[in-house]
């Protein structure tokens, strides 16, 4: 199939323009049915459904951690000293002030 864009007008080009727009929409998602046919299908031949395998639930449940350390100035924030230091408990280092100090 051969079109010689030049023989058309701005209008008629734009319409073209907007149906290959369509047909590639169309196009991309017939292929992203077709994956997902295939991935349910995967999925019921394992005994899952794709919802389940898919799902953003966590898969272990564990209790957060207890706080070990209180903000000084501020008892209610506390740290449970995992992950990135808080910016309170770090200037109270600078300050000379101990972990122990700092400990629940």
């Amino acid at each position: 199939m051969t079109i010689d864009l030049n023989s058309l007008s701005l209008k008629e080009l734009k319409e073209l323009h907007a149906q290959v727009a369509r047909a590639i929409a169309g196009f991309n998602d017939r292929r992203k049915r077709e994956a997902l046919a295939e991935l349910e299908e995967i999925a019921r031949a394992k005994g899952f459904s794709l919802a389940e395998l898919t799902s953003t639930a966590p898969l272990r449940n564990r209790p957060s951690s207890a706080a070990k350390y209180a903000n000084p100035a501020n008892k209610a924030d506390t740290w449970s000293g995992r992950g990135r230091k808080p910016r309170w408990f770090s200037e109270a280092l600078a300050r000379g002030v101990k972990p122990d100090d700092m400990a629940i």
